[in-house]
């Protein structure tokens, strides 16, 4: 496993969009440069709303990504712009990165600026995802600007000839506590270079010292995004620019075998253009465009489909690889007497993001830039490069902050169609995706089988447990449980559809059918939920979570005629979660309601507390309405009535 700026190269096995059929990869362990600003004071332009952005006043020399000067700038003024690769799609990470660089720095929000998703002025991102960006970037950002505070105490201490450890700092002013002298980072910064290497052993401001992290910090720009002054890239309206459409096929795979675009073209302003298979109009209006796709005729060629009541034996019978079960547990699962087998499936999700995709492309010469909704701007770099085959250097991406995408946008294809559309008629185009076409045509959560198996000994207790997962993934694969003989694996399958990343990855599915089948083995065994786990759990940090969430649902109390109780825990990415559920069950109808909901959920030291709640409350809330369903037919959830979240914070 290598490491780039502090994050890993390796990938998630369930990232399936990024091994899609022509999508050629390139590695993604080679190091990337880029040029900006690397010595001295440099000047910001306020981008425009048509976020049209030039080069922002940086000079030529490349920035190693371990540099300080790669990730802060301190300007004239002592106003600090942040850069990260890292992406706002409604996760609040501008806010919670900026209060980890404001912490550090002694400085208010205010003073600090980020720049995020901009292939031209940031460092090289994998991209935003696996909740990787507190763990990961924010300590990267944390040891670059302690970096920058001890710089900047060196320089003054050097002027005063102090020494450096007798200085202090608040609100941008280092000052030294007796003698009365004070400089603004300003005064300090002017004329003075940042290209020193970042110091990987620097102190940090411990948690139990914060003053802006750990706060409830509103969202950096909310109140844009409530009264709709934000621009998405839907908004973007660029000089020249045409409205682009694009002809999907029927079904997935496929190939164009007939084409008649006579009455499309007969329309005022329409252009048609046409690729090998990828067909697409642009028009001076959306409307018209619209209005030209649908008059396109076309015959397709299409592959065998897999139907919805053969998909899961479709996705074990087409198996890459077949179970390699281990002899230990083979053989305490077959000499067991009381055991336990169960079959969860999974079915396809669509992502469905509050914007659907859109992609806004305008070419001048070779250089190609493109704004669009992504996860992953470099990813998309890197795609526009294979696509027109020219230097990543004349391709900029960027990404405004974005409506959601729940691991759905970490393609490109829209700013991808906009460019070809562009390129082909010699002006700026959009491509904006309807509802339809992020249904059927956006990569899906991957569908799934997972078959469990567990035996109990003659006192009750996990003997052996056995898990595969055919083709949803391996986030979460592993029972947090002790137990003495385990096995789990994951098999990749063949899709009928395009799948790929889902919030969470396929923990959301694993956790469910852990959970599921630890309750049964309750059952099986006679003993209370909440007991037979903590029977099996060394764990205290989740231990802690399941007894908080127990304690305040109040579990063991007395339930009414038609009411059950559901208990469940699990870790995933240095999180600890303890769920505890009530339910009615409709004797007539059979319906079953979620009334009441109690989530203990511990991470260590909460850089935002009303975020991380929101976080929290948005994970409940699309855990409800997936699908996750066993094979005795079990639904998880039909309704839903009130939630109370429980945010304990056991250690820093």
């Amino acid at each position: 496993m290598k490491q780039i700026a502090g994050q890993t190269t390796d990938l998630y096995p369930e990232q399936y969009e990024l091994f899609e059929q022509g999508f050629n990869r390139t590695p993604l362990s080679r190091r990337r440069f880029f040029k900006r600003m690397g010595l001295g004071i440099a000047s910001f332009v306020v981008v425009s709303d048509l976020l049209s952005a030039q080069a922002i006043g940086f000079l030529d020399s490349p920035v190693d990504e371990n540099n300080i000067a790669a990730w802060i700038h301190v300007n004239e003024e002592g106003k600090i712009t942040v850069f990260t690769g890292k992406v706002e799609v409604g996760q609040n990470i501008r806010t919670s990165l900026a209060q980890a660089v404001a912490e550090e720095l002694f400085v208010s929000m205010e003073d600090i600026r980020l720049i995020m998703g901009d292939t031209q002025l940031t460092p090289y991102d994998r991209g935003t995802f696996g909740s990787l960006t507190t763990p990961q970037m924010a300590p990267i950002l944390r040891k670059a600007a302690a970096s920058v505070r001890e710089m900047l105490k060196e320089v003054a201490a050097n002027d005063w000839s102090v020494a450096k450890g007798s200085l202090q700092l608040e609100k941008g002013i280092v000052f030294h506590p007796t003698n009365g002298k004070r400089l603004s980072y300003a005064d300090l910064s002017k004329g003075k270079r940042l290209l020193k290497p970042i110091d990987p052993t620097g102190s940090l401001v411990p948690a139990t010292e914060w003053k802006v992290a750990g706060k409830s910090i509103p969202k950096v720009d909310g109140a844009m995004f409530i009264t709709g002054k934000h621009r998405y890239v839907s908004d973007m309206v660029l000089p020249s620019m045409q409205y682009g459409k694009v002809l999907r096929a029927p079904a997935n795979g496929a190939k164009l075998k007939s084409l008649n675009t006579a009455k499309a073209e007969a329309l005022p302003g329409v252009k048609v253009v046409r690729d090998g298979d990828f067909v697409g109009v642009t028009a001076a209006d959306s409307q018209t465009a619209s209005l030209a796709i649908a008059l396109i005729e076309a015959e397709w060629d299409r592959t065998p489909q897999v139907s919805r009541a053969a998909l899961f034996d479709h996705l074990k019978s087409s198996a890459r690889n077949g179970k390699s079960p281990e002899q230990n547990v083979s053989n305490v699962l077959t000499a067991a007497s009381k055991k336990l087998e169960n079959t969860y499936v999974i079915d396809y999700i669509a992502h469905v993001p509050l914007e659907p995709r859109s992609g806004v492309a305008e070419w001048k010469g070779e250089e190609l830039t493109v704004w669009t909704g992504t996860q992953r701007p470099f990813g998309v770099q890197e795609e526009l490069q294979r696509a027109f085959d020219i230097p990543k250097e004349k391709i900029r991406v960027m990404m405004p902050d974005t409506g959601s995408g729940y691991g759905g946008k970490h393609t490109g294809e829209a700013g991808i169609e906009a460019a070809r559309l562009a390129k082909a008629i010699g002006k700026p185009v959009k491509v904006t995706w309807t509802r339809e076409e992020e249904f059927k045509w956006a990569y899906v959560r991957p569908a799934g089988v997972i078959e469990v198996s567990a035996a109990l000994d003659h006192q009750g207790k996990l003997s052996v447990w056995e898990f595969y997962n055919y083709n949803s993934g391996g986030a979460g694969i592993e029972a947090p449980y002790d137990i003495s003989a385990t096995h789990h694996q994951f098999i990749p399958s063949d899709t009928p559809l395009r799948q790929g990343s889902y919030r969470a990855l396929a923990s959301t599915a694993n956790i469910f059918a852990i959970e599921s089948h630890i309750n049964d083995l309750a059952v099986e065994a006679g003993v209370d939920p909440l007991i037979f786990r903590e029977r099996h759990l060394s764990d205290e940090r989740l231990l802690d979570a399941l007894r908080t969430s127990a304690k305040k649902f109040g579990w063991g109390r007395t339930k009414a005629p038609g009411v059950g109780f559901g208990i469940a825990c699990g870790t995933v990415k240095g999180g600890y979660v303890g769920t505890c559920a009530e339910v009615e069950v409709n004797a007539g109808t059979g319906e079953v309601t979620v009334t009441r909901l109690v989530v203990s959920f511990e991470c260590g030291a909460i850089v935002n507390p009303r975020h991380l709640e929101s976080q929290v409350v948005g994970c409940v809330l699309q855990g409800l309405g997936g699908g996750t369903v066993r094979s005795s037919g079990f639904q998880r959830r039909r309704g839903f009535k009130s939630v109370f979240i429980q945010l304990p914070c056991s250690s820093v």
